[in-house]
């Protein structure tokens, strides 16, 4: 049975497959419990909320018998850690280049889905990291790869560019053997983290994390975090792009993950002239589109501000007025980080009456501190 089902996955489209109770160890569910409690999440309240669900795949779904994991490489054609350099461009996140991964996979999985019924008719249901399931445990055990120190998932194979997938099943197959965790003394995607967000080895704080502050926060950037953003404006492989099992990776030849030529590095200067309608157009089918034009544009800001450019773009000062006040926000820090006398009169012109937000007002006075006070003083 394994045997024709793994073939009949790989057959799909998938790199790896392996099988596992339909259960999580004792230890990844006090790590769960942990994170939750010391508020490593964030303002992922869905997490809290699900937290049953998610440590037990049988409070999920009481028929579930066996799990089989699946993964797919997306591995890069160069090491991610040099797009960093680019000041003038913006680094995108390896996984996000192109075609939504969660569809790409799930529409996978149903085809799988459909024979596993036809052929051993079961019942099933089948997940890509939109539901309350500890995905990456659970491929643990099934012997797709190990939980890395920096809580993803590492495959001997394909290093730590992998999506997973998983099918719950009604099916008892036998479970593969657990890989065991070949990290040994290696800290480099602790090390390496720009905000200090692994607290200790295999544990996350997603709050300093910059895929969650660039993806999953909603509000205004906390200022501690600016700076290291760098050039980051959807996500962060860092951890992901240091690993030496990454040595064994291989270049992804998937259609859907091969990167497309605009979203490699685009500049930062076109990026901020989008606005909802060109967003929706550039990255129709990618995952960027979920987080919004605001939220994308309020990225792009930060990295713009980190660029160290000395021609300030028109669209930049334009950005004071957008109706969004996350974008004012940034576009004030921008325009301060930046520091030219151009920039600093506009900050100067807006800076009264005329905005009625205060958080962007406080911004604002950040902005403009005894520096740039003198500066202004200068021009009059």
């Amino acid at each position: 049975m394994k045997d024709l089902i793994r073939k009949q996955a790989l057959d799909i489209g998938f790199d790896a497959v392996g099988f596992a109770d339909a259960s999580t160890g004792a230890r990844d569910r006090a790590r769960l419990d942990a994170f939750i409690a010391e508020g490593h999440h964030g303002e992922m309240d869905w997490m809290a909320r699900n937290i049953d669900r998610r440590k037990d795949p049988k409070v999920l779904w009481s028929e579930v018998r066996s799990v089989i994991a699946v993964a797919v490489n997306y591995g890069p054609d160069s090491n991610p850690l040099t797009d960093l350099k680019a000041k003038a461009h913006g680094n995108i996140s390896v996984y996000a280049r192109n075609r939504d991964y969660h569809y790409v996979l799930k529409k996978r999985l149903k085809k799988l889905g459909r024979w596993l019924g036809q052929v051993f008719d079961c019942d099933l249901k089948v997940f890509v990291d939109t539901a309350p399931v500890l995905e990456k445990p659970l491929a643990h055990s099934a012997g797709v790869g190990w939980q890395g120190k920096h809580s993803n998932l590492v495959s001997r194979e394909f290093g730590s560019w992998i999506f997973l997938g998983e099918i719950f099943t009604t099916l008892k197959i036998k479970p593969d053997k657990m890989e065991i965790d070949h990290c040994g003394s290696c800290r480099q995607c602790l090390d390496v983290c720009p905000t200090s967000a692994f607290p200790k080895p295999y544990i996350l704080d997603a709050s300093r994390c910059i895929s969650y502050l660039t993806i999953e926060f909603k509000g205004h950037i906390p200022l501690e975090f600016r700076k290291p953003i760098g050039n980051r404006i959807y996500g962060c492989d860092d951890c992901l792009a240091i690993c030496p099992w990454n040595k064994f990776s291989k270049i992804a030849s998937d259609l859907a993950f091969v990167p497309r030529d605009d979203l490699k590095l685009p500049l930062l200067e076109e990026l901020i002239s989008l606005d909802d309608k060109k967003f929706r157009k550039m990255f129709s089918g990618s995952p960027i589109k979920r987080i919004g034009r605001d939220r994308f544009i309020r990225n792009t800001l930060i990295a713009l501000g980190n660029s160290g450019t000395n021609i300030l773009p028109d669209r930049l000062l334009e950005l004071l007025e957008d109706p969004a006040p996350i974008v004012r926000a940034m576009a004030v820090w921008a325009v301060g980080e930046l520091g030219n006398k151009e920039a600093i009169k506009g900050l100067f012109d807006r800076c009264d009456d005329l905005e009625k937000d205060n958080t962007v007002r406080q911004e604002w006075e950040t902005a403009l501190n005894d520096d740039t006070q003198i500066v202004y003083q200068e021009m009059r």
